[in-house]
Parts: structure tokens; sequence; C-alpha cells
């Protein structure tokens, strides 16, 4: 995970024997805090620790956006508390749900919502300093682009084009502690991604709680953003993340227009949530089944051998049997090539909680047949890629003599080699493929 902070550990070593030791949780929006806050610790002389039992300090970037996921941070609160070591809680949990942490670790330091991240040496400080349950939640958003940053993987460069959202889910959590929706400027942006290009980055990942509806709040939006970084100058790749559907509508050609950029991965993440107009509208979600439908046809016709990813709610409130089988038949018509499908858990203070739920088992074996059904489809799409020869990117290092790379359509392919590869352009040809990978051998 920390690849890209050795050197600065060592150099830290050598000033101070403060020590913190990290764990982060969530989406790429919370590895790209923990990037800002790990700068703010290195660059004031702190060390990142492997073990938590060396550590002076503990750090936890929390995620809270599911019931599991919850359940996994509060465990891991409850471990380090028995440590009796300074424990700051940072990232989305203190604002979902602070009652939960305070029962889990009831000693805690200091808990920091997402606005905060640049009062990581505050923190710090106040835990050194004994302080017990202290809140540091900001009232406002910051520019974190113009907060110090390193990169994990050398390779990929996050960057945050937003923070919070301009939706109002029924079943979303996210938004207490993300907020409304904050644009950054695209100046701003454009300058990040020229930094990191001529840093090394080869992969650029657009990242915010919904890309769909940067900037809505300053008269701007993502495909114009989107071709002015591709205008940006060196060898480099774009990885567009999530979108909203009810965003994608208002600005559907241009979007597809610079999707054809080859700077751009063919990749589109575009969450259904349902196959059935009136859970969309229980949701809130603000598009139909025939706008997904039509966005992904379109996409399709435009840009050849798109990767379409998109995301799944079983078990829903008011997802009756009738419902549940118009989401199974849209996703055999549409074919995603990768599905994300989680189980639905009421969350704290959501019009959703609310609801008449669903029992237990009932969204158990919906969930067990989505995701036979989601598997088969994903192998069947990449069977179409047997035998298929280009060029990787290698981002990524495997297990063992391994490597991880990206090809246009952003298609995982697994490589063995002995060799370095990390950032490496390599010419390949695809022999096996899984639902979740391609296996490919180096063309000599």
């Amino acid at each position: 995970m920390f690849e890209g902070i050795r050197d600065a550990r060592v150099s830290a070593f050598d000033r101070i024997e403060r020590s913190i030791y990290v764990e982060n949780y969530g989406c790429t929006a919370n590895k790209f805090d923990l990037e800002i806050m790990l700068t703010h610790l290195i660059n004031a002389g702190y060390r990142i620790v492997d073990e938590a039992e060396l550590a002076d300090i503990l750090l936890i970037n929390t995620c809270g956006v599911k019931k599991p996921t919850e359940d996994r941070m509060l465990e891991r609160l409850r471990l380090f508390s028995r440590l009796n070591k300074p424990l700051i809680i940072a990232g989305c949990l203190p604002k979902i749900n602070l009652s939960a942490i305070r029962r889990a670790a009831p000693q805690f330091s200091v808990a920091m919502d997402p606005y905060s991240i640049d009062k990581i040496l505050f923190a710090v400080s106040d835990a050194e300093n004994g302080e017990k349950n202290k809140l540091l939640f900001s009232d406002k958003p910051i520019i974190k682009l113009e907060q110090p940053k390193m990169r994990f993987n050398e390779v990929v460069e996050i960057v945050q084009i937003a923070e919070g959202c301009a939706g109002s889910c029924s079943f979303c959590c996210v938004r207490f502690a993300r907020g409304g929706l904050f644009s950054y400027p695209e100046e701003r942006i454009v300058e990040r991604i020229i930094e990191a290009v001529s840093k090394g980055a080869k992969e650029i990942w657009i990242t915010s709680q919904d890309n769909g509806a940067y900037g809505l709040d300053i008269k701007k939006n993502l495909a114009s953003l989107l071709e002015r970084c591709c205008e940006i100058k060196g060898e480099f790749m774009i990885r567009v993340g999530m979108m909203n559907p009810a965003h994608v509508t208002r600005m559907l050609h241009p979007l597809m227009r610079v999707y054809k950029n080859h700077k751009i991965f063919k990749f589109l993440h575009l969450p259904l949530q349902s196959g059935d107009n009136e859970v969309l509208r229980l949701m809130n979600r603000f598009y139909s089944v025939e706008d997904f439908i039509r966005i992904v046809s379109s996409f399709r016709k435009e840009v050849p051998n798109l990767t379409l990813a998109t995301d799944i709610i079983c078990g829903f409130p008011g997802e009756n049997k009738e419902a549940f089988e118009r989401t199974i038949n849209l996703l055999e018509e549409v074919q995603p090539d990768i599905v994300n499908i989680s189980k639905f858990f009421p969350r704290p203070g959501t019009p959703a909680e609310k609801m008449r739920q669903l029992t237990f088992e009932e969204v158990k074996d919906r969930s067990r047949r989505l995701m036979g059904m989601a598997k088969r489809i994903s192998l069947e799409r990449n069977a179409k890629w047997i035998n298929w020869k280009g060029e990787v990117l290698i981002d990524e290092k495997g297990k063992g003599a391994s490597w991880v790379g990206r090809n246009f359509a952003y298609k995982p392919i697994i490589i063995k080699s002995g060799e370095n590869l990390l950032g490496k352009l390599v010419n390949v040809r695809v022999v096996n493929v899984y639902p979740t990978y391609l296996e490919a051998k180096i063309l000599k």
C-alpha cells in the first residue's frame, strides 16, 4: 500500500522517532485523502510503520457506506482500543455514525471528517497531548488539490475533482460526511495533472462521489473538463470514475465525443442500482431504466470495445419479485462487463431506513442469484478478448512474479515476469480469460 513513500519513511526516521500506523478503507476519494494526510505527516517528520504494536499513534481512515463495512471498521476500532495507544479516526464514519464509534472506541483521541484532512497535524498533536474524544469537524470543504500530496503508486495519480454530490439518494449516508457538491476549479485540476505527468504519472484517475455532477455549481461540466485534460502533453491515460446516469444524459454527446480521445480509457462506470423504475423512484435516483439503456447503447455504438461497469443494490425496500425479475432481465439484455452487487442494509439517518425492509433471507437469495449471473456474463464478455494482441500499461505489482496491466479498455491483464515492469508499456497476447481478469503473455 505504501510503496510510493518508502524513501520518505527513511528520511523521516533520520529526523525523528515518532511513528504512526495507518489503515485505509473505502473509495478512491478516501485514498486521495490519505495521500494528503500522510504527506503532511511525513513532511513534519513522522514515520509510517507497518505494525500497530510498534507505533506511537494509530490512524484509521474509515468508510461507512455499507453496514458490513461499518461493522468491519468498528471491529478494527475495538482492536485498536485494546492497544491503549492514541487513536485518530478519520474518513466518513465519524459523520455517519459517531455514536457507534464512541461505543467501539470510547477512549479515542480525535475524530475527523473529510473536510478536515488539512488539520491532521493538529489532530496528531492533540493525540500526543492526551486529548480524548475531540472532534475536528469543519463546516466548509477545502480545495484539496491545493494540498501537498504524494502517490502510493508511482504510476497512478488520483485527482479528485469535487467534494460531495448533487444527489439525494434515499439509501445514501455518504452525503452526511461529504456534503453537497463542491466542484474544484478546472484550472487547478489541469495544473495538478500537468504536475503529476511531469513527475512520471502514467495513469490519471478522475474521481469524486459522482463525476457526472462535476461543474453543476460552477457552470462547468465533465465533458469540457476532460477535453482540457486530454490536451495536456505527455504519455498518459485517464480513467474516468463513476457517473450517475441522471447527469450523463445532459451531456451525452459531448461526453461520447471526448471518450473517443486516445487518452481516455474506454471504461464507463454507470450505476444502474435497479432495473425497475418504481424502485429507482423510491431510491431518489432521478433517471429511468430507459435512460440507462439509451446511454449504454449510445456509448457502445460510438465507442467500440467499451468496458461497462455497473452497480446493483439487491433487496431495496419496495423491490418485489417482479421488480427483481426486471433487474435480472435488464442485466441479461445489457450484458455489463462488471457488476458490483451490494445487499441492501439500512444506513442511519437515511429515508430508506424508515421503509419496510425485506427479510434477510430474501435479500441473500436474490444476491446469490445476481452474483452467479454477473459472474457468467463477465466471463462471457471477457471470452471475446481471447487472442487479443495489443499494448498494456503495467500499473500494479501482482502476486509473486506477476504484474497487472491495463489495455485501452481498462481490462485488468495479468502478466508473469521476473522483470520490474511497473510503468512500462508492453505488447501482449491474451491467452486465458477469467470472470475478473485476463491473462496474457508478452510478445517478443
